[in-house]
């Protein structure tokens, strides 16, 4: 049996099935829910019960009122209604489900993977560049990594994998998966890519391995001819986190619209760059941000910092912070 969802104030339905998250019934029936993290921690799919009987996961996030929810926590009972403002949606990209198989697995540095994931023969993937994948092992643990390479590049995907040490998903990456290896994927996800209706000036923002969905953004507009000034602050605490810092230097060259600023928080003596938090290099450049759009991701303690900072004290809209929290 399933149960019907109603969305107020829309007045749209769905259903859910038991052991189904309301996220994931929505999303399935081709309703835009806000969400970014589906696991709890990010607060984005934030919404109230209004009526019903609801289960809830736990989660990290912390709700502060007895009616709230996060859609992705959160399984009907019954009928439920849910106060819930949809949010757009990216028109003409549905969910898939397919297997892919690594065709290359590299280690930059000890705790940064790079896999690249070959499609099926026949099989398109349609995605915004800033999109992320469910990413499932063969015995079902399942995590969700950014997409590092533009669309419409060809038949393989690239995905930035940082070790967590004691991490069941990334122990397996970096101990036991091996080229010519199966995964399944589900996705795109997200609503995390370039406001193409606008032209302001831009900040690309990233910690680690927040990297790589900036790389499908920078590799897609270089692909598409698109030219908004944009400037580049790449953060990490030694120069090994900025795995791919020729590649970004590389694109300063050749890109007369692309600057690139690479910041150490704990740089060695021999470190000539910029040093300290990231996002503090940002408002030092731009005190006044209030004609920039901010695309951030990362850390979540690096991208709530900045967001609160760049609207608070340089003047950025809170509408053109666009971001993506690496949780």
């Amino acid at each position: 049996m399933s149960f019907p969802i109603t969305l107020h104030p829309s007045g749209r339905q769905f259903t859910a099935a038991p052991g189904e998250t309301l996220l994931d019934a929505g999303l399935a029936a081709g309703i835009a829910l806000p969400y970014q993290c589906r696991t709890g921690e990010c607060g984005t799919c934030r919404a109230t019960v209004l009526s019903g009987e609801i289960t809830r996961l736990p989660e990290s996030f912390g709700l502060d009122a007895a009616d709230a929810c996060l859609l992705c926590r959160t399984e009907a009972a019954g009928p439920v209604t849910i106060d819930c403002a949809e949010v757009d949606g990216l028109p003409g990209l549905p969910l898939c489900k397919m297997p892919v198989r690594i065709v290359s697995l590299e280690k930059p540095t000890a705790d940064v993977a790079i896999l690249r994931l070959k499609l099926p023969a026949g099989q398109a993937f349609a995605y915004r560049a800033g999109q992320y994948v469910d990413v499932r092992l063969r015995d079902g643990t399942c995590r969700s990594y950014s997409l590092a390479t533009p669309p419409g590049t060809g038949d393989e995907l690239e995905l930035h994998i940082r070790l967590k040490p004691g991490g069941t998903f990334t122990g397996q990456v970096f101990g036991r998966l091996r080229v010519r290896d199966m995964l399944r994927i589900e996705g795109p996800f997200g609503r995390f890519h370039l406001d193409e209706d606008s032209d302001r000036p831009m900040i690309l923002l990233a910690s680690g391995t927040g990297f790589a969905p900036i790389k499908a953004i920078v590799e897609d507009m270089r692909a598409r001819g698109i030219a908004r000034p944009a400037r580049l602050y790449w953060g990490g605490r030694g120069a090994a986190d900025l795995y791919h810092d020729a590649l970004a230097r590389e694109w300063a060259r050749d890109l007369p619209w692309l600057s690139y600023v690479p910041v150490l928080s704990e740089p060695d003596p021999d470190w000539s760059g910029r040093t300290g938090f990231v996002h503090a290099a940002v408002m030092a450049d731009h005190p006044d941000l209030s004609g920039h759009e901010v695309y951030a991701c990362g850390a979540p303690v690096m991208v709530d910092a900045a967001r609160q900072d760049f609207t608070t004290r340089c003047g950025l809209p809170e509408e053109r912070f666009f971001a993506d929290a690496f949780v």
